[in-house]
């Protein structure tokens, strides 16, 4: 188990990224960034031992200046996924965020996310684990109260890369945070993600319109392409004609993990035969949401080895609440109460 610093390049703003190589007992590696607290590679053996980056994103700093199109490996919040007409009131007030999605909507929290910020740090060379702090003044991308967060990104001789998000605000405010790293098993150059097998525990999945914005409806999966409750090809059913893939052009989803408790929990697995690589989700969130990276190439992305990146050619199991919850009654609150603590964990294990 170790931990290496290394400088990753300079800021806009002059200061220098530092890039942290966190290894265990396995030799499974994590890069990160305290740039947008980023998980810029992880590298895991397939069946044969040999390692390879499973994580789509860029070689250089100056590549994640503008990686607010696709979110490669992205520390997302304070709200991650949609909000309907860039608005919600809570406490009787109204609060406008950026339109940042079809000049109408907020994807991701809007114009000044997250994974753009130098975050301070600290290390923790006994835990193999790497926190990255944030303090967000009141008014931050239009959310209420001053919110401390801190993301610590741990791993551990089982083979886990354990993402926790820890935070306090100091007034009522949405906290919905998650990591958007796409994963291809067979490797971050890979051209698809498609052959690849995904289970996802839920019964139901959020219906959206043609927006991609929640219609407050949960749709059961059973006999429809978005049933991943038996572990299956992901691009067996992704381009059937059915309206709500039509709608996202493909999976671009949130599903509502069928909990058992309140803590964590596997809610996913992902498998790709050709390299035997096998990975689980854990989380103690309600939602997770599929998205098989259906625009990528509208974007022309050059990503590592100087890759064009592919529509599909990874997939992302992004935690959390539901789209748009704070302006859907009949789904689990987000609301985080002033001066309480906002705690949650996600965990993607390598078998």
């Amino acid at each position: 188990m170790s931990i290496k610093i290394s400088n990753f390049g300079k800021c806009p703003n002059g200061e220098f990224a530092k890039l942290f190589t966190l290894t265990n007992s396995n030799n499974i590696k994590a890069k990160l960034t305290n740039f947008g607290a980023i998980l810029v590679s992880l590298f895991v053996p397939d069946k044969n031992g040999n390692l390879n980056d499973v994580v789509l994103g860029f070689d250089t700093l100056e590549k994640y200046f503008n990686n607010d199109i696709c979110y490669f490996g992205s520390t997302i919040g304070r709200n991650s996924n949609r909000i309907k007409n860039a608005s919600f009131t809570l406490n009787g007030v109204k609060y406008n965020l950026d339109k940042n999605e079809r000049d109408k909507n907020n994807l991701h929290s809007g114009f000044n996310p997250y994974n753009k910020r130098l975050w301070d740090y600290s290390v923790n060379e006994e835990n193999n684990s790497v926190s990255f702090i944030l303090t967000c003044p009141d008014g931050d991308q239009g959310f209420p109260g001053e919110f401390n967060i801190t993301v610590t990104y741990m791993l551990n001789s089982n083979n886990e890369l354990i993402i926790n998000y820890s935070g306090k605000s100091t007034k009522d405010t949405i906290a919905n945070m998650t990591n958007h790293s796409y994963f291809n098993l067979a490797g971050a150059t890979y051209e698809t993600a498609m052959n690849q097998k995904l289970y996802i525990n839920a019964d139901k999945f959020v219906e959206i319109d043609n927006e991609l914005i929640p219609t407050g409806r949960l749709i059961d999966v059973q006999n429809t392409p978005m049933d991943f409750r038996k572990e299956k090809m992901i691009g067996k059913d992704i381009d059937k004609d059915f309206e709500q893939l039509n709608y996202a052009g493909g999976y671009d989803h949130s599903y509502v993990i069928n909990k058992t408790k309140h803590g964590i929990e596997k809610i996913a697995s992902l498998c790709d035969d050709l390299s035997g690589r096998k990975m689980e989700v854990y989380t103690d969130s309600i939602g997770v949401q599929f998205y098989a990276g259906n625009f990528i190439e509208n974007n022309k992305i050059i990503g590592k080895e100087n890759c064009l990146y592919k529509n599909r050619s990874g997939i992302c199991l992004e935690t959390g609440f539901l789209p748009d919850s704070i302006n859907q009654p009949n789904f689990p609150s987000p609301i985080l109460k002033a001066n309480e603590i906002y705690n949650t964990t996600t965990i993607y294990k390598f078998v």
